[in-house]
């Protein structure tokens, strides 16, 4: 019996050194992602049991939390308010694509637990920046997520139902977010930083007014060719050398 309390006691003091020794861990030592993932923070979340001859105890996951941010502007530079981008991680098990896209989260099984990476959509601000928050879990010291982004992915329904929609220039962007936590080194490479979208209409009257924003610019008008450009076909191709009388 006394074996036994031992045994809990030295259990329980192993684990409050290692949950203090990661309380006190700098999270993000080597910082490679250029300022587009911010605000991060560890975190501890039951996902499981472990499961012994008499017992079983909680199996506990490290998560990382934080914000991936980006922008939106029209093609003058100018910031876009109310455009939604969502990510979408490109591993993990999603029964319905639509759901996959349009949830408020992406999961998928992580390590042989119920540990689950997920995000939440970002909507740009009234200067065009958005943040989409991601929980993901620590898997053998590190997080290694490839996904896309996707941009207004609603706005052929919303120009449909509204008569307007901010149509994105480009619909998706790759992104790649590593994390090691034993290193504190974090890696985040996204396709495109900055994206670009213009009002589009459908013909019908728009609902609540039109939208901000400038419109794409016109396609470039092909060069003339030499011969329209010349003054006629009898031109006098030695002018200029001095053979006048």
């Amino acid at each position: 019996m006394q074996k036994t309390v031992r045994l809990w006691a030295a259990l329980a003091c192993f684990a409050a050194l290692a949950a203090c020794g990661a309380a006190n861990q700098k999270i993000v030592v080597q910082d490679f992602a250029d300022g587009s993932v911010t605000d991060l923070s560890i975190t501890e979340q039951i996902t499981g049991e472990n499961d012994f001859l008499f017992f079983s105890i909680p199996q506990k996951t490290r998560f990382l939390d934080g914000y991936i941010k980006g922008q939106i502007t029209d093609y003058s530079g100018s910031p876009i308010q109310g455009v939604i981008v969502r990510a979408v991680a490109s591993s993990g098990e999603t029964t319905n694509p639509e759901d996959e896209l349009f949830g408020e989260s992406i999961g998928g099984s992580s390590g042989g637990n119920n540990a689950t990476t997920s995000f939440d959509p970002g909507v740009s601000d009234t200067n065009g920046f958005y943040r989409i928050r991601f929980v993901l879990p620590i898997i053998n010291n590190i997080v290694d997520v490839r996904g896309r982004l996707v941009f207004n992915p609603g706005w052929q329904q919303e120009k449909t139902n509204l008569g307007k929609a901010y149509q994105p220039q480009t619909k998706e962007s790759q992104f790649h977010l590593y994390y090691d936590y034993k290193k504190g080194r974090l890696i985040y490479v996204q396709g495109i930083q900055r994206t670009i979208v213009a009002p589009a209409l459908s013909g019908l009257p728009p609902k609540m007014g039109g939208l901000p924003g400038s419109a794409p610019p016109p396609p470039a008008k092909p060069a003339a060719s030499a011969q329209s450009q010349s003054s006629g076909g009898d031109q006098d191709l030695f002018k200029g050398f001095g053979f006048g009388p």
